[in-house]
């Protein structure tokens, strides 16, 4: 599929980037496109994945990038990985909170400094109507989006497509509602905002005020 939904986001959650941050984990980083991203903006960037073969494949697509901006990746289960209290000015995960239990937000919510911000991208199943009508939305948009993708790609000469990534992280299917995200988010990370976005995610922010 030439349309990446996770991508697509990529601006959004880069817009909630402190100011002055120094310091950011990307949790689930997959090959690493994100956690690239983060480091090109002069961040130190640590990159944490369950998969070796996506690991394999993010320190293989950094390898091209001078001096200390390449993220620091890291094949480890977030779940069993001690993280440093009150470090991270910038915690993200896209598409990966799923993949663990909901409750792990409360190891990454220590693990922010004061004023850090926490972002989630997060995909949840289908049980309500109003979940039902924006993925009926989302339909014809992600047909249109996916041909648009599809055709500039292409229309890219033949060297432009080398370096494209062939490994794709794994991928399970979302089993926690959206109400029941929104419930347990209140009590773990008191104060986030929670909102729907178009492609069959939603976004949680939550700010350290402490």
């Amino acid at each position: 599929m030439p349309f990446d939904h996770n991508d697509h986001y990529h601006r959004l959650l880069l817009r909630q980037v402190p100011r002055n941050c120094g310091a950011a984990l990307d949790v689930g980083c997959g090959t690493g496109r994100f956690a690239r991203r983060l480091a090109h903006l002069g961040i130190e960037v640590d990159a944490i994945d369950p998969s070796e073969e996506v690991i394999a494949e993010a320190l293989a697509l950094s390898g091209r990038i001078a001096g200390d901006r390449s993220p620091r990746f890291q094949h480890a289960n977030i779940t069993e990985v001690e993280l440093p209290k009150a470090h991270y000015d910038f915690i993200s995960c896209l598409a990966s909170i799923h993949h663990m239990p909901f409750d792990t937000v409360a190891a990454l919510r220590d693990a922010l400094a004061p004023g850090g911000v926490l972002v989630i991208l997060g995909c949840y199943p289908e049980k309500t109507r109003l979940d039902w009508a924006w993925s009926l939305a989302a339909v014809p948009v992600n047909a249109v989006a996916r041909l648009t993708v599809a055709l500039k790609d292409r229309r890219r000469p033949a060297a432009a497509a080398t370096g494209r990534e062939q490994v794709n992280a794994p991928v399970s299917q979302p089993t926690v509602p959206l109400l029941q995200i929104r419930r347990e988010a209140a009590v773990l990370l008191p104060g986030c905002s929670i909102r729907r976005l178009l492609f069959w995610r939603y976004l949680l922010v939550f700010r350290n005020s402490g």
